[in-house]
């Protein structure tokens, strides 16, 4: 459980390779009334995420040119980038009923806020950098999964949410994975990292000091049952996209038919 205060983490003396984190304090109980309504609530940041994402896509294409010539991202595209992360996971968090504290209109949070990102600036490995592209590909398939898999079975989350005004560990547990992933891959997309997504099963291998203040997150230490729920989200995921690309082939074999054919 988390105690309302922000873990150290590990540092870079500590680990291999720093991996971003998702700091979240679950809260113990969420307000039906904000559970029922929450995406029509979310509608303004919807909005303004919507531009940031346009600002950010052109500034990615800029950093990635800085990046092979620097080796690193210059400190004001690697602030924006890591402002857009933190400020569309408060948005997503609460989307995905893991908090129930309405996200600011701000880059940068307040220091209570119970959603907190941590990436650190680094340098980048160029090659890595110049086939950033490629690299990424298979996190993006297990991403895509995870996410898409969450949302197939989303009703039923906010309506278990609503009707328990509180989201249970395990799917807590299940869905602070799912983002944490998405946030990781976002950051190495963005080159706000060089440590490739990892840690979609929690961080059982993970050591922290029970002397260390924690959050619900960090480290995320998750059960048995939050792991197969992830699996069902995988599962869930690869079916929608399966089930998808064969309705797409069957309906665009049956167009060219009807054009062949000249009949319906």
């Amino acid at each position: 459980m988390a105690d309302g205060r922000w873990s150290p983490g590990r540092k870079e003396a500590d680990a291999d390779e720093f991996r971003p984190v998702l700091d979240i304090i679950e809260p113990g109980r969420q307000r039906r009334l904000t559970v029922l309504v929450r995406l029509l609530l979310l509608i303004p940041h919807f909005i303004v995420l919507f531009f940031l994402h346009i600002a950010a896509f052109f500034t990615v294409i800029a950093g990635w040119f800085a990046a092979l010539v620097l080796g690193r991202l210059p400190d004001p595209v690697f602030r924006f980038l890591a402002g857009f992360l933190g400020y569309d996971m408060r948005v997503s968090a609460s989307e995905m009923l893991l908090i129930d504290r309405y996200p600011p209109f701000a880059l940068t949070p307040p220091p209570d806020y119970p959603v907190q990102i941590d990436v650190r600036p680094t340098g980048l490995n160029r090659l890595a950098v110049l086939f950033r592209i490629f690299l990424m590909i298979p996190a993006a398939v297990v991403q895509s999964l995870a996410v898409y898999g969450w949302w197939a079975l989303s009703f039923v989350w906010w309506l278990i949410t609503l009707v328990l005004g509180r989201m249970p560990r395990p799917l807590f547990e299940a869905t602070a994975a799912t983002l944490r992933y998405r946030m990781r891959f976002s950051a190495y997309v963005m080159m706000l990292t060089p440590a490739y997504p990892k840690g979609l099963f929690g961080d059982d291998d993970l050591p922290v000091p029970r002397e260390h203040p924690r959050s619900a997150t960090r480290p995320l230490v998750m059960s048995s049952a939050a792991k197969w729920l992830v699996v069902l989200f995988l599962v869930l995921g690869l079916a929608g996209h399966v089930t998808t690309s064969v309705t797409t082939t069957t309906t665009s074999d049956n167009d060219d038919t009807v054009r062949v054919s000249g009949r319906p």
